[in-house]
């Protein structure tokens, strides 16, 4: 669980924009996987089986809160992600992670694990028991709306 645990919060909150849900959501993929521990086979696996949990919780979540709206944290006042990020201009972190935090579920998951998991497409389609070529459709539609919106902030 230590090794895991910033990634697994770091993803689901990145999905989820929320600290207090990404933390419910971290506790349940961890109470899940002590459950299922005797299944998995290997590190590897144990880490794939997170991201997939960890990405499909954070969905359901999603899915639960517009049945029942809540107060939502701004994204622009997110934490920092639990990875070291690349120094740069803050100002355009924080314009790239409200961005992304604006998008819909499965593509702003789907981003998430491209450029924050730096996990390959098909490592995405696995993990979202998707096609290929679908998650790839997702991050090139999803690239360019990123690229336009940030066009107009910019401008």
């Amino acid at each position: 669980m230590l090794e895991h645990q910033s990634m697994v919060f770091s993803i689901a909150l990145r999905i989820l924009g929320d600290r207090f849900l990404a933390e419910e959501t971290a506790q349940d993929v961890f109470l899940e996987l002590h459950a299922k521990l005797d299944e998995l086979d290997s590190d590897d696996h144990v880490l794939n089986w997170l991201r997939r949990a960890t990405v499909h919780r954070s969905i359901d979540r999603i899915r639960q809160r517009e049945r029942r709206p809540e107060v939502v944290t701004d994204p622009g006042e997110l934490p920092e992600l639990a990875v070291e990020a690349a120094p740069g201009d803050p100002l355009l972190s924080r314009q790239i992670r409200q961005l992304v935090a604006s998008l819909p579920e499965t593509p702003r998951a789907v981003i998430v694990m491209r450029y924050q998991e730096d996990m390959t497409p098909e490592e995405i389609a696995a993990a979202l028991s998707m096609p290929v070529a679908t998650v790839k459709s997702h991050l090139r539609r999803t690239l360019q709306l990123l690229r336009e919106k940030m066009a107009r902030v910019l401008h």
